[in-house]
């Protein structure tokens, strides 16, 4: 029964008396309680205490060499043993004994003899005791890592604001809480703005919790706190109130933030000129912007939750079929979806809009598909611009007629289409006799009308299945596309020359004029479009040498062409093999400055006199050869090692070089580039390629691929020759290029020519929309440049400032000119 109030825990008990027989009494007495331990001598004790850790201690009070007093004292005074519960024992039972063992630092005291019942019952409350202080000890040690790692600060207040606790001895929270902090007030430990605060809503009546955000400026920043404020009263009865504080800057960091970037994603979206609707994983609306409200005719509130193919009524606009909304495709398939070419969007008031762009899924942080998103614009105006930009760039701008760059897609078309089908194809080349001198005499003016007129007299000679082309000047080419003999062809050319005979009206007066016709047949007399077009210009001019007024058929006895070609070819090899190719370089001005902005690498080639041979002879030949690459890599080299030579000078000036098709469609060309900038330590920035619009119309996939590659180097990219080539806007936005050039066919006559003043106004419009610079060529006069001022083309290049210079020429051309 004594030990029903006892746990499982076995109990050492320490029994210190010189009587033996005492000893022996009590453990007969005390066993039950626990292990019993003794000792006869004070001094022995102490030694033994530290090796049993005793529970509790009996104590005899008088012993020879120490007494119990001076046990008790020594027990007491040792911070490791003074918990340790002491029952002295004695024979006296005078009170003044009780009085000084309980002094002694004693919790009980046992007289001599024993009573067993009394005395196990005594030590039996002490190892209670004893039991239960433990238990509060294990407690507060539990109850003090607890609030020690509970992520707040704890402090408690009396009611004048002198700190009574806190959990944090380290200065986690705040410098001020290190070392000795109780009674100390809150100013003086809490920073201002936080001491204020728990100051003020001390002063509220209110029982109830009060909860707060706290602002504290520090050297960081802004810190933010959360503040739990509470009345409470100490275990002593004292009034105050317990304040526990959590720092909450980063969640409310996050919400600034989060908050920030919504409000720009909002902007954003509310003010970028394409049209955003996004959606849940089933296709029901969940956002739409001004943009996308306008075109749908929808308005947010109306789309919400609506099926897209419902608000978005996307048709093909060749065939008029219901599309299926990309949207789908992203959320199936989970990738970015291009809109399907030719896409029409009708609004919900029936207006239409030609579309084009994309949809992505949208992902949450773990990567799992949670909506979609559908941006688009109107590129109506664009692909207006870009049909009136093709039409301009392939038809003549004075007769309307088809011009040399789509003359010479439709005679590949012919006689690819001959030779499927074993027909012919003819190309009749028809030019008007001594039209200089007519032109001279009647004025430009007259002149673009006589063009005109014989435009029309020529398309009224001919059935509408064959093409008539404007090459230029008084050149017009006729293509007969389904020739079934050369006898037929002869037949028109002589129905022509025969037709001229007919006087022409000029402001009122007659005039008679003749041509002279030269005639090429595919498959005869050349083996592709290019060989016919040239067989027909030596016909023509053999209809010339004859008298004129003629038509002639390419005959087969150019031996003496031949054989110029193939020197002019070994001319070629030999100077590419023994790297004598020149380059020259022309300057390319600021025309507002006459500053040196750049120079473009132009090669030369000098026979075996030293003569100049045109360009115009050897760069075909080069492309028809193939030897345009290793030609291509022997001037981007030159050019390089001049560039890098000007600026070791202290001339910062950017090297532009021409790239043919060939060298652009070379799977190393790239590689090519970098060593060049690698080899001559020349900066990226410094190097500008040039290509033709219509080397990007090759493939444009691949062809954006090649140009994301040479972007990525560091170098420029321009477009030469633009306007003269096959591209679209559809295509040309696509291509990443920085430079736009305008053709100098255009530039020369931009004075004379209204229609070419207005390609020229329309291309630098175009270049500005799509953020690229623009150099204008061949600007030979003050007058072109002042006009291409006027139109806000800020450089270009020309015989006016210089003509192609060799190095040590271009050198000297530096030192008289200030560079940009």
């Amino acid at each position: 029964m004594l030990l029903s109030g006892l746990t499982n825990t076995v109990y050492r008990i320490l029994i210190i008396d010189d009587d033996i027989q005492n000893i022996f009494v009590l453990e007969d007495i005390l066993s039950p309680l626990g292990n019993i331990y003794f000792s006869e001598s004070g001094s022995n004790a102490l030694a033994l205490v530290d090796k049993i850790k005793p529970d509790v201690i009996l104590l005899d009070i008088e012993m020879p060499d120490m007494d119990g007093w001076q046990v008790c004292r020594a027990l007491k005074s040792d911070p490791r043993y003074s918990d340790i519960p002491i029952i002295f024992i004695t024979g006296h039972t005078e009170p003044e004994f009780e009085r000084l063992a309980l002094e002694s630092g004693g919790v009980d005291f046992i007289t001599k003899p024993f009573n067993a019942s009394i005395c196990c019952l005594r030590v039996h409350t002490q190892l209670k005791f004893r039991q239960q202080n433990h238990l509060i000890v294990k407690a507060k040690e539990e109850l003090q890592q607890l609030v020690n790692q509970v992520p707040m600060l704890i402090t408690y207040w009396d009611s004048s604001g002198n700190n009574l606790f806190s959990n944090d001895y380290s200065g986690i929270w705040f410098d001020t809480l290190v070392g000795h902090i109780d009674g100390q007030h809150i100013s003086t430990i809490f920073p201002a703005e936080l001491s204020s605060a728990v100051l003020r809503h001390q002063k509220q009546t209110t029982s109830e919790p009060l909860k707060y955000i706290v602002t504290v400026k520090n050297q960081l920043g802004m810190s933010f706190y959360e503040v739990f404020q509470s009345k409470m009263k100490s275990s002593a009865g004292v009034d105050g109130y317990l304040v526990t504080v959590v720092d909450v800057s980063e969640v409310k960091h996050a919400k600034q933030a989060l908050y920030s970037e919504k409000e720009r994603l909002r902007v954003t979206l509310n003010s970028i000129g394409d049209a955003v609707i996004a959606t849940d994983t089933r296709g029901l609306i969940t956002f739409m912007n001004p943009i996308a409200e306008r075109m749908t005719g929808w308005r947010i509130k109306d789309a919400l939750h609506q099926k897209i193919e419902s608000v978005m009524q996307l048709r093909d606009s060749n065939t008029r079929h219901t599309l299926l909304n990309p949207l789908y495709i992203a959320l199936r398939e989970q990738r970015i979806v291009a809109m399907a070419l030719n896409s029409q969007l009708t609004s919900r008031g029936g207006q239409v809009f030609a579309v084009e762009d994309s949809a992505a899924p949208i992902r949450n942080e773990n990567g799992e598909v949670i909506g979609a998103i559908m941006v688009f614009h109107d590129v109506s105006e664009a692909m207006a611009m870009a049909m009136k930009m093709s039409h301009l760039a392939n038809h003549d701008q004075l007769t309307d007629l088809p011009n040399r760059i789509l003359l010479q897609d439709r005679l590949s078309v012919a006689c690819s289409t001959a030779e499927s089908f074993g027909n012919k194809a003819a190309a009749l080349l028809v030019d008007i006799d001594h039209f200089k001198y007519l032109n001279d005499s009647l004025g430009h003016q007259l002149g673009d009308e006589m063009i005109c007129l014989m435009a029309r007299r020529l398309r009224s000679l001919i059935p509408p299945s064959y093409t008539l082309a404007r090459l230029g000047g008084d050149e017009f080419v006729i293509l007969m596309s389904d020739a079934h003999s050369v006898e037929a062809s002869s037949v028109l050319a002589a129905k022509l020359v025969e037709a001229m005979h007919e006087p022409f009206i000029l402001a009122g007066q007659k005039f008679s004029v003749s041509i002279s016709v030269g005639i090429s047949v595919f498959p005869n007399d050349a083996k592709d479009a290019e060989e016919l077009m040239r067989h027909a210009d030596v016909a023509m001019y053999r209809a010339k040498q004859e008298g004129r007024n003629r038509f002639s058929f390419f005959s087969h006895d150019l031996e003496s062409s031949i054989r110029e070609r193939h020197q002019l070819e070994t001319c070629l090899r030999n100077a590419i093999s023994h790297d004598e190719l020149f380059v020259h370089y022309q300057p390319k001005i600021n025309l507002a400055s006459n500053e040196i902005v750049g120079a473009e690498a132009l090669v030369r080639l000098a026979d075996d006199d030293g003569v100049f041979i045109s360009p115009n002879e050897f760069i075909p030949l080069a492309e028809e050869t193939g030897l345009i690459i290793r030609l291509g890599k022997q001037v981007l080299y030159k050019a390089c090692a001049e560039a890098k030579s000007w600026l070791d000078k202290g001339f910062n000036i950017p090297i532009s070089v021409n790239v043919a098709v060939a060298q652009f469609a070379d799977p190393h060309f790239a590689h090519i580039i970098e060593k060049a900038l690698h080899d001559y330590q020349l900066p990226a920035e410094l190097l500008e390629l040039e290509i033709t619009e219509t080397a990007l119309m090759i493939d444009a996939a691949e062809m954006q691929t090649r140009l994301y590659q040479l972007k990525s180097l560091g170098i420029k990219i321009a477009i030469d020759d633009f306007g003269t080539g096959y591209s679209s806007l559809a295509y040309l936005k696509k291509f990443n290029v920085d430079v736009m050039k305008i053709d100098m066919s255009f530039v020369k006559d931009m004075l004379n020519n209204k229609h070419d003043y207005e390609i020229v106004k329309t291309i630098i419009s175009l270049g500005q929309s799509m953020g690229l610079s623009l150099i204008a060529e061949g600007v030979e006069t003050e007058e072109q440049r002042q006009a291409l001022l006027e139109l806000d083309c800020l450089m270009g290049q020309g015989y006016l400032f210089s003509r192609p210079l060799s190095a040590n020429d271009f050198n000297d051309f530096i030192l008289q000119h200030k560079v940009n």
